[in-house]
């Protein structure tokens, strides 16, 4: 896991540093220290961001977190292994069932549960329309950021619709907690399909209106394009992923690289870019969203018949027809919800491809009903390190396009 090597000053030690620096050198006296946040409408969440500018050039950046620490891994520790689906939401709020699918896929590891193939496939669809709902609010605030307001309307009406599919299938437009250690929590209801397959039907047309209404705009693109440049091997060196890695020329995606839940029987392209700027993540993560689509149209074609639950009465909580008729169930049922199920010994790490990179689970078991330890491995803390490498030398109203163009969500940063 990338880590901060030196921690952030605070305001307090920078302004301190810049006066020292100054007086042995009155005649390079011409910097200021400002301070952008935490309260900043244009940083996606609460961040601080301590700026030495000389004029209205960047000449550092240091960012200071912790606004929104939740404790959620270590309250991990105090609940039963299917008690921290919920939890996993909460980390990044903007993609759930990613944190739901990673975390659920390293317990099984560690179990050794075979998924069955409806539950794979219903996961990798869902986790596209979760990829897709993810980038509709990057590219709406991003936008609205650099100030184009039309298209955060625009994303936002087809996101009303993903989140009415989520809604219809886990109960939640948010917060779903719709994946299970050993599958899923509940069969989809009957339109569930029918109105996937309307979405996706018009899906392809409304990028299209997205990319006509920035793409051509000369504001959009003077204020993106050459700005925020990142090389792939600082990317790699501050262990960016995700989309700002490949905009930055490096071929690498984890459900093509590495797969998990199936998604080696699937046929998408990988979008890579070497200009490494603003402009690049935007275009790129615009074909993203057509290949989810395309990904997701395969996961509906070739949808398996079969269980969406692995075969573990143990483990996995029974259907609610079984338990009114079977003695066995309603048993099975009342002791894995009061008494957990007990993991093997052990430890695992388990990444995925989510909407903002490597996210993955590293999760201890001591052999108990809960976990010794649960560690996320976000995306956006690691992405969040570049942020000085894309704006030093850049004029400071290019910050907040630079924040924009990396898609950091505060919440799993700090959790």
């Amino acid at each position: 896991m990338a880590i901060l090597h030196e921690p952030i000053p605070s305001v307090e030690e920078v302004i301190a540093d810049s006066r020292r620096h100054n007086a042995a050198d009155p005649a390079q006296d011409r910097t200021m220290v400002l301070n952008m946040g935490p309260q900043h409408p244009s940083t996606h969440g609460v961040l601080r961001l301590v700026l030495e500018i000389d004029g209205e050039v960047v000449l550092s950046c240091a960012p200071d977190i912790g606004y929104l620490h939740t404790g959620i891994e270590k309250t991990c520790e105090a609940k039963f292994y299917q008690q921290v689906v919920p939890l996993t939401d909460r980390i990044d709020y903007l993609c759930p069932m990613s944190n739901n699918l990673a975390y659920c896929l390293a317990v099984e590891k560690l179990l050794e549960l075979e998924i069955p193939e409806r539950a794979q496939y219903l996961r990798v669809l869902l986790n596209e329309l979760t990829r897709i709902n993810s980038h509709l609010v990057w590219l709406g605030t991003h936008a609205m950021d650099i100030g184009a307001l039309t298209v955060f309307l625009y994303c936002f009406r087809e996101r009303e619709k993903i989140l009415r599919i989520f809604e219809n299938v886990a109960g939640q437009r948010m917060m779903t907690s719709y994946f299970r250690v050993g599958g899923l929590s509940m069969e989809p209801p009957l339109d569930f399909y029918d109105q996937v397959r309307a979405f996706l039907t018009q899906m392809p047309e409304k990028i299209d209106q997205y990319v006509n209404l920035l793409s051509g705009n000369p504001i959009w693109v003077n204020r993106t394009k050459g700005v925020g440049y990142l090389s792939p091997e600082d990317a790699i060196a501050l262990g960016v992923t995700g989309p700002p890695l490949r905009a930055s020329g490096v071929d690498w995606d984890l459900r093509r690289d590495m797969p998990y839940s199936g998604y080696e029987k699937f046929d998408f392209k990988v979008p890579v870019s070497t200009d490494g700027d603003v402009w690049a993540r935007y275009v790129l993560r615009m074909e993203e969203m057509r290949e989810s689509v395309k990904i997701a149209w395969q996961a509906l074609d070739g949808m398996p018949e079969g269980p969406i639950k692995a075969d573990a009465p143990k483990i996995v909580l029974p259907d609610r027809e079984q338990m009114k008729t079977q003695m066995e169930s309603l048993i099975h049922h009342f002791k894995i919800v009061t008494e957990g199920f007990n993991v093997p010994a052990g430890q695992v790490y388990q990444a995925i491809e989510s909407p903002r990179g490597e996210m993955g689970y590293f999760v201890v078991s001591d052999g108990t009903s809960k976990p010794y330890r649960v560690h996320m491995r976000n995306p956006s803390y690691a992405t969040l390190q570049a942020l000085e490498t894309m704006c030093k030398g850049r004029m400071l109203a290019d910050v907040v396009a630079v924040i924009g163009s990396v898609d950091i969500v505060l919440g799993e940063i700090d959790r």
